[in-house]
């Protein structure tokens, strides 16, 4: 297979990792005002159910951008030119996110945590927005003249397809940080997330559905068929399973409901890269866009030591991080091994230490509103 074919997969594969790792940092984010009161330890709860994970994720979204500008440079440029300003606003938006989470717990001030509490929140939905409206412009097209110059305006990037696909991006992962919360907590955040799971889905099945369609008619392939009925299957079981409180089946649909998306948009853009409408001879595609084989080369070799270094890094923090987060775990209630000092609590720093609960053992805690807990 032509090395630039792979690299357009290997990108593909770059951010379905970072939609479906972020996705749910930014949903959880997202939530933060509605999962507890001003100054609560529910919204620190919430905070450190993401908490020691959120900055690994977003090197899903350093990488897919290093390489796409390794592997496909006349992309990246034309890409990163064009939708400038949106991209400068999910940048602004990361900043302002990554400083709320490491500022908010600096000063013993429901006022100051309060302010970093909603730039946590912008800092979510933003960037969970403006990602589907650049994805859906991106599958879409844009106008773009023979220099490869983007020549569209703002106002030409939020059209109606792009809108719908910003909405469904935004409440696809406030549905997935929804699903996530009621997964990784216990206690009121636990019950908060699985109702705001249930809610967020009157908007996202809808949104999704539409947008999935839209894409299809217009811009699929015959073989992307069956992946939008994966992910509209998928996106319907995960509120199903919600319903029916298997958080953990919910979970693995809404990874297959994301995972699909993202392949159906790829495969409908594929073999273009960035489709002009001003003429189809003005498009970017994987061969007039890509680098030349010998820099491809060295980044596969690069990616075939390192890739699997990472991976297994990540799923090694995910394994230590595994357990529920509850409000005696960020407060450092009846902790063992480390102890949590009262001063850290009740600034509300991140600290997941492992909690002992009544029984004595370490592990999940039960609710007296919960009948079953599935991990």
């Amino acid at each position: 297979m032509d090395l630039a074919v792979i690299w357009f997969i290997a990108i593909s594969v770059l951010w379905i990792g970072y939609f479906v790792l972020e996705g749910f940092d930014f949903g959880v984010g997202t939530l933060l005002p509605f999962m507890g009161r001003r100054d609560s330890v529910d919204r620190r709860v919430t905070i450190n159910s993401i908490g020691p994970v959120w900055d690994a994720n977003e090197v899903w979204l350093l990488t897919a951008g290093g390489a796409m500008f390794a592997a496909f440079p006349a992309w990246y440029a034309s890409l990163f030119s064009g939708f400038y300003i949106p991209l400068f606003l999910i940048l602004i938006a990361l900043i302002l996110r990554g400083v709320a989470f490491e500022y908010r717990g600096k000063r013993d001030d429901s006022t100051w945590r309060l302010w970093w509490d909603r730039a946590i929140f912008f800092g979510s939905a933003a960037p969970a927005l403006l990602w589907g409206v650049a994805f859906a412009n991106i599958v879409q097209g844009v106008a773009m003249d023979s220099d490869h110059i983007v020549t569209a305006s703002l106002v030409d990037l939020l059209n109606p397809y792009a809108l719908l696909g910003g909405l469904t991006t935004l409440s696809l992962f406030t549905l997935h940080g929804a699903v996530f919360l009621s997964l990784k907590t216990d206690g009121p955040v636990r019950v908060r997330a699985r109702t705001a799971a249930l809610r967020t889905a009157y908007v996202a099945v809808p949104a999704g559905a539409a947008f999935l369609m839209w894409t299809q008619l217009a811009h699929g392939k015959a073989w992307t068929w069956p992946l939008v009925l994966i992910a509209a299957a998928t996106l319907v079981g995960g509120v199903a399973a919600v319903h029916a409180r298997r958080e953990g089946l919910a979970f693995g649909l809404m990874v297959a409901t994301i995972v699909s998306a993202v392949v159906t948009l790829f495969g409908s853009l594929f073999p273009n890269v960035l489709p002009s409408v001003t003429d189809p001879a003005f498009s970017l595609t994987v061969e007039n866009a890509s680098s030349a084989d010998y820099t491809l080369t060295v980044m596969t070799w690069v990616a075939v030591v390192f890739l699997p270094l990472v991976l297994v890094y990540q799923g090694w923090s995910y394994w230590v991080f595994r357990k529920r987060v509850t409000g005696a775990t960020v407060t450092g209630a009846t902790v063992t091994g480390d102890t949590v000092g009262t001063e850290t609590a009740a600034r509300g720093d991140i600290v997941i230490p492992e909690v002992t609960t009544a029984e004595g053992t370490t592990g999940t805690r039960r609710t007296a509103t919960e009948d079953t807990v599935d991990t």
